[in-house]
């Protein structure tokens, strides 16, 4: 049996990038997924896959109506929504704060953090109704670190940490839980395409091989984090941001790969 049987899992941003990972993950769990995205048909596209398990709704969460919308089909179809993946998010071109345009810094702010407290207000009367559930928003390592050319993104990552925190203090007695992921680079069109015409991907700035772990993630490293915050295995878990950046944040790492520390033999004495 899986961890989300009989549970209704709304995710956002759900038929691009790290969104199809995690609708197909918490359907094999057993969930009955709304695939909420702007896009009809490609969310349309990857229901018919899924099959009466899912659904698809039409989904701009900017759109106040369409919120409202997509929480009363989920509940009419499967019944009170126990998850949301606040998953929709948009990169930023790089740019300085002089030279970041109001237009894109208000579209930045309205998607990654409006977007997401339009959805935490909208289902949260259903988790009431269904006897509590898990919200997850996806933020970013770039909400824990100041970034450079990207000061609308990283400001609207941090305000969402702020939103999960202030809405796990006052849900958490409803039996809502609030919780933040925090990813590094991921490999998925966020990184690897650009953000605006003519603008280089991010992916062109960036190299993991200083870091810890020295890869690019894959959405399904993301995705395993959020089933295990969502499910009940973090039931005692709130307010809390969960990294998963392959040691990012952590800084570059010492590599001795051409010249090595001396090791010392078994018995001889240690440096002073």
């Amino acid at each position: 049996m899986g961890r989300f049987e009989n549970k209704t899992v709304l995710v956002t941003g759900a038929s691009g990038g790290m969104g199809v990972s995690h609708v197909r993950a918490f359907h094999a769990e057993g969930a009955d997924v709304v695939i909420g995205d702007r896009d009809p048909e490609r969310g349309a596209r990857l229901a018919a896959e899924l099959g009466e398990r899912a659904m698809a709704v039409v989904l701009e969460v900017r759109d106040e109506r369409q919120w409202a919308d997509a929480v009363a089909e989920a509940e009419r179809r499967f019944g009170p929504v126990s998850v949301l993946v606040n998953n929709a998010g948009v990169p930023q071109a790089a740019a300085t704060v002089e030279h970041t345009e109001l237009a894109d810094w208000q579209r930045l702010l309205d998607i990654n953090v409006t977007g997401q407290f339009l959805g935490i207000r909208a289902v949260t009367p259903s988790m009431r109704r269904g006897g509590g559930g898990s919200i997850v928003n996806i933020a970013s390592s770039m909400a824990n670190t100041a970034t450079p050319y990207f000061a609308a993104y990283t400001t609207s990552k941090w305000a969402l940490r702020g939103l999960t925190r202030t809405a796990a203090m006052e849900l958490g007695r409803d039996g809502i839980r609030v919780n933040s992921i925090h990813p590094g680079a991921v490999s998925t069109p966020f990184i690897t395409e650009p953000a605006a015409p003519g603008a280089a991907p991010i992916a062109a700035a960036y190299t993991p091989e200083p870091f810890a772990i020295p890869r690019v993630g894959e959405p399904g490293d993301v995705t395993r984090l959020a089933l295990f915050v969502a499910s009940d295995d973090a039931a005692y878990a709130t307010g809390s941001e969960f990294v998963v950046d392959g040691g990012l944040l952590l800084g570059p790492a010492l590599r001795y790969e051409e010249q090595r520390p001396p090791t010392r033999r078994a018995g001889s004495p240690a440096a002073p």
